[in-house]
């Protein structure tokens, strides 16, 4: 039996709880019991631009007007009909919001196998791919809980500072960085803080304000009530992690030396939409898996990859570092306790130093779901 939670597509408040008896595996499948997921603001940004950008199709729902959100986590291989695929192998990757996942390895390797199956086949192959953690390079089995919660964020906050120094910076030395406190925000500005020559601004809510600035990695922390303290001519780029149609307007009026204005997470997902003609440049959406294809192209997969894991070291090192850790690990265990949990993470609630990790999966033997 599965347990899906699933998402109105055009209000995402809206969800509930399905579970359907597991249908016998063909030749060539898998059946993955996904254990730990992370649930962050990301992911409702995958819900929010779902249309857009395609996410709803990673999962077919199989109902009209209801979507499965993809999540990153780990999962346990239970049942293989694919001569490759071993039962009790751990993978990491991108799943559906339930229980279990079937998958239909291709192009199996050591390394891990990309999922074959027909609707995933215009899908980008950045979301396709599952890495078998015993031979990752990433893993630690230690600290799954922060590769889940981490992980797919910080290879989009490497990529945008990547893709920021290839462009260098449009010219510009002060980056400006709404939904600051946001793990995609924090993880960019840890990495833009290694360059040196740069005024890093975190934007916030005035409740965030003192768990940004704690972090040591914004040049500047200001309430969004607050940017016009700011001035205006100089030469900025707006990473916009929020979404924001309003305080892109703001951004935008304000800062007439904008350079470049990019468009990254919808944290905000109330004030969602198009903000009409602005002054300044035109806001471009960034697409991680662009980067990573351009990057794939010139330093080849070993190189890529090399460099990744390498930065990744060194912002696990800082997140972790006593007294203070950047993130401290909370558990919601079983099919309610994620509902509520999405709900929860909807809405913008809870203290940006929590990280939530979920499982629809209901008989774990820890006791506790973190609610």
């Amino acid at each position: 039996m599965t347990t899906t939670l699933l998402v109105r597509q055009n209000q995402l408040a809206t969800t509930r709880l399905v579970s359907a008896p597991d249908t016998p595996l063909v030749d060539g499948q898998v059946r993955v019991r996904v254990d730990a997921f992370a649930l962050t603001a990301n992911n409702v940004t995958y819900a929010a631009l779902g249309d857009l950008l395609n996410y709803w199709g990673f999962f077919p729902s199989g109902e009209e007007g209801w979507g499965i959100v993809p999540v990153w986590g780990f999962g346990t291989v239970v049942e293989s009909a694919h001569p490759d695929i071993a039962v009790g192998e751990r993978l990491y990757g991108y799943w559906p919001m339930a229980s279990s996942a079937v998958l239909s390895p291709e192009r199996a390797n050591a390394a891990g196998f990309s999922d074959g199956a027909a609707h995933r086949a215009g899908l980008h192959a950045v979301y396709n791919h599952y890495l078998r953690s015993s031979a990752d390079p990433f893993y630690r089995n230690d600290n799954e809980d922060l590769q889940a919660l981490l992980r797919p964020l910080f290879v989009t906050s490497w990529l945008i500072d990547d893709f920021l120094a290839d462009q260098q910076f449009f010219g510009a030395r002060r980056l400006l960085l709404s939904s600051a406190s946001s793990k995609t925000a924090w993880g960019t500005a840890f990495q833009l803080a290694q360059r040196g020559g740069l005024e890093v601004v975190g934007l916030t809510s005035p409740d965030n304000v003192a768990f940004c600035e704690s972090l040591g990695c914004y040049d500047r922390v200001l309430a969004y009530d607050a940017l016009e303290q700011l001035g205006g001519a100089q030469a900025s780029v707006y990473i916009d992690f929020a979404g924001s149609v309003a305080l892109r307007k703001r951004i935008h009026a304000h800062f007439t030396g904008l350079a470049y204005s990019c468009s990254v997470g919808a944290s905000h997902v109330q004030d969602l939409g198009g903000a009409g003609q602005l002054p300044g440049p035109r806001p471009v959406m960034f697409f991680a898996p662009a980067q990573v294809k351009k990057r794939h192209g010139e330093w080849g997969a070993q190189g890529l990859n090399d460099r990744l894991v390498g930065a990744w070291n060194q912002l696990r090192t800082a997140v972790q570092s006593p007294p203070a850790p950047w993130l401290v690990v909370q558990r919601h265990l079983g099919p309610e306790a994620t509902q509520a949990l999405f709900q929860d993470v909807l809405a913008g609630h809870g203290d940006p130093r929590t990280g939530h990790i979920a499982s629809l999966q209901a008989e774990r033997g820890e006791g506790d779901n973190g609610a």
